[in-house]
């Protein structure tokens, strides 16, 4: 159970990690953090995100709950290099956007005396670095908890996940988790990045409306991070991305013969399956 007692540690503030620590401090939490880059911890003290900052990894040694804000494999190395500093029993938790990879890396080697929940805040921007932290995006966002064997610290994680104020919140296996977000977060970017380059034309911008620019607000991308995100996630991706092509070549070939029954069909499967997120929204608000 979190309490104003609770000693929090963030390792890495970048966007997310950054947002964590608005939110906590400003709630009144005791939030310190961790990260190689010394400019962030300057402006998370400067901006009163967090108690304590350093660049040296011993500063989570008395963290009752840890946050990784970290890229995927710096996730992997700063476990190896340094999980002897961790707490014994304390709960450590991520923002990784896959888990199947990350936690086959980990696993085998994780303290036992550790309580690993995995988690994915389904939210973000365009833009990285704490800088661009904003805990507003946690506001009706989804919140996904990897399902472990320690009830307790699964509740801790869920109540983590209300204090930022996710709106949902759920609890998926890893394997359902990678699948879900090869479809809904991977395809997506990958579509967005794909619209981009698949025309080159200086003037676009002069013509473009909404609906281009919504499609692809996400092709400005972190290309580090989403790398690494796609690679580790291969299988999945490439699974998502046929399912695509299938249903462009549907819509291709319908357009092609002038179908007009199929289009319209189409048309009105597409509209009612997107109507399905707006009650979402409507319930959670």
């Amino acid at each position: 159970m979190i309490t104003k007692d609770t000693k929090i540690c963030i390792v890495g503030l970048g966007l997310l990690g950054g947002s964590y620590a608005q939110k906590l401090s400003l709630l009144g939490y005791h939030v310190n953090a961790i990260d190689t880059n010394l400019e962030s911890i300057e402006y998370a003290l400067e901006k009163q995100y967090i108690q304590k900052g350093s660049n040296d990894p011993s500063l989570v040694k008395d963290a009752d709950l840890v946050i990784f804000g970290l890229y995927p494999m710096a996730l992997v190395n700063w476990l190896k290099e340094n999980q002897h500093l961790l707490k014994k029993g304390c709960i450590c938790t991520d923002v990784t956007g896959i888990k199947q990879m990350i936690m086959a890396k980990i696993k085998p080697f994780l303290r036992l005396d550790i309580n690993f929940i995995f988690a994915h805040p389904m939210c973000g921007k365009e833009v990285s670095g704490i800088k661009n932290s904003d805990a507003k995006m946690f506001l009706d966002a989804n919140f996904i908890i990897i399902k472990d064997d320690n009830i307790e610290a699964m509740e801790t994680i869920e109540q983590l996940a209300r204090i930022l104020g996710f709106a949902r919140i759920s609890y998926l296996d890893a394997k359902k988790h990678d699948e879900m977000i090869a479809f809904l977060s991977q395809l997506t970017h990958v579509i967005a990045v794909c619209l981009m380059n698949c025309k080159e034309d200086n003037d676009l911008k002069k013509y473009t409306g909404d609906s281009f620019r919504d499609l692809t607000r996400i092709a400005k991308i972190n290309e580090n991070l989403w790398y690494e995100l796609f690679i580790e996630n291969k299988d999945l991706l490439l699974a998502q991305m046929d399912e695509f092509i299938l249903s462009l070549k549907e819509f291709r070939s319908a357009l092609l013969n002038e179908d007009e029954v199929k289009i319209k069909s189409l048309f009105r499967q597409a509209t009612k399956r997107r109507g399905e997120f707006d009650k979402s929204e409507d319930i959670s608000n």
